[in-house]
């Protein structure tokens, strides 16, 4: 596997490490719908939250938060909706963005919860 694509894998690590820290639940992780993936599904008291992660080890290709992107917002929102019809789930929900840079031994952590909202600012 490439290292950035370890420093990927590694970074969910740090971003599940790190909500579970805050007192979230991590319900499940790399959830499928066709070419579509949540990284992270979470609960939060009675909120589900879908979780975007991105790590960088620098910003060579720019800021992680930058590669969310209106049509990555709009595939994990659709990820989202065949998440909650499949597992027949009804309970609000909030999309979060946790970005991971630096190193892994001294990681910088980001989480912008409430990053965005379907159909607002996609």
């Amino acid at each position: 596997m490439a290292a950035h694509n370890d420093f990927g894998v590694q970074g969910e690590e740090i971003a599940v490490d790190f909500l579970r820290r805050k007192g979230y639940i991590i319900v499940d992780r790399n959830w499928h719908s066709g070419h579509k993936e949540i990284d992270i599904v979470a609960r939060q008291a009675d909120l589900l939250v879908f979780v975007e992660v991105k790590a960088r080890a620098n910003a060579f290709y720019g800021n992680p938060e930058d590669a969310v992107t209106r049509r990555k917002m709009h595939l994990l929102v659709l990820a989202a909706d065949a998440y909650l019809r499949y597992n027949a789930i009804d309970m609000e929900v909030r999309f979060d963005v946790v970005t991971v840079t630096g190193t892994i031994d001294k990681p910088c952590i980001k989480h912008y919860e409430s990053a965005f909202r379907p159909g607002i600012g996609i």
